[in-house]
């Protein structure tokens, strides 16, 4: 894929991200994932994507993995 660009578009960051744009329309209004609105357009910036996702990664949120026990009860789960 050709390098990305620094602020994408639905389509754009649906292929930087890997998943079809509809699933990205549905994080988008389900405030899962940071975008913004340039008139009536949702774009996306590279570098808090990447921000995103690391933090993502390095707290091991996402794919519904339950948080453990301790964290849980300390957040009244």
């Amino acid at each position: 894929m050709a390098e990305a660009r620094e602020v994408m578009n639905i389509r754009q960051a649906s292929q930087y991200l890997g998943v079809s744009p509809d699933t990205l329309y549905k994080y988008v209004y389900e405030e899962k994932i940071p975008a913004f609105k340039l008139g009536n357009r949702w774009k996306f910036k590279k570098t808090i994507l990447d921000a995103w996702m690391e933090r993502k990664s390095v707290l091991g949120e996402g794919r519904g993995k339950k948080k453990p026990r301790a964290a849980r009860t300390a957040a009244g789960d």
